[in-house]
């Protein structure tokens, strides 16, 4: 692992993405979260972009009686901000500071489709075990 001020997105990033359209049920994606031991789910637009995310906190908040009743569109509380993964993960870290935000969806500079995720973890482990 790359030392802070040395390592990218790609170096610290989950490749891969949990996804689901937006007309899916709060329920699928509690259950995506719970079986694959994930704390967001990308909520994709029609063409398959990231238009939205729903975090454990956003589902934590929309649990109740209703919650059956509820989509992932309708929940998506947390914005989607977007890295490449060539960008460091200083600017990552900074962006997660001004945004408020635990998870920053990681794109493919030449279509903007989603790769990978970041998280504040992932930086934290950066922080932790960067040495070269």
């Amino acid at each position: 692992m790359p030392r802070f001020e040395n390592a990218r997105v790609v170096d610290a990033m989950r490749i891969g993405v949990f996804s689901c359209p937006a007309d899916a049920s709060l329920r699928e994606v509690a259950r995506m979260m719970v079986s694959y031991h994930i704390h967001c789910v990308v909520v994709t637009d029609l063409n398959g972009g990231p238009w939205g995310v729903v975090s454990d906190l956003d589902l934590a908040q929309a649990a109740g009686p209703d919650a059956e009743e509820r989509t992932a569109g309708e929940v998506a509380a947390t914005e989607v901000v977007t890295v490449t993964p060539d960008e460091t993960i200083e600017r990552a870290a900074q962006l997660m500071s001004e945004h408020d935000t635990a998870h920053l969806v990681v794109v493919r500079p030449a279509t903007g489709k989603p790769v990978g995720i970041v998280s504040t973890l992932d930086v934290a482990g950066v922080v932790a075990w960067g040495r070269v």
